[in-house]
């Protein structure tokens, strides 16, 4: 009865450390593109803050101009009701 016998391979073979450093070298460059993907996520969140924070303080001067505004009116009515 015969058996087969692999080859062994060596640990240090230059196959293996080529797959290696080419596996190091895809999970650096998928971590790469993962900082530059949460980057980008990160200036489109702070762009939308932005518009959002300008949005704001449009809405608060439009309500202080229409409260202004019903203040003024209100004294106006007041002023043409007999008491």
């Amino acid at each position: 009865m015969m058996c087969e016998v692999m080859p062994t391979i060596n640990e240090g073979d230059s196959v293996s450390s080529q797959r290696g450093s080419q596996n190091g070298t895809d999970a650096e460059s998928n971590f790469e593109q993962l900082m530059v993907n949460m980057l980008d996520e990160r200036d489109k969140l702070l762009e939308s803050l932005r518009e959002t924070q300008e949005t704001l303080i449009q809405s608060q001067t439009k309500l202080q101009d229409v409260l202004h505004e019903r203040d003024v009116l209100q004294r106006q009515l007041n002023s043409a009701l007999p008491q």
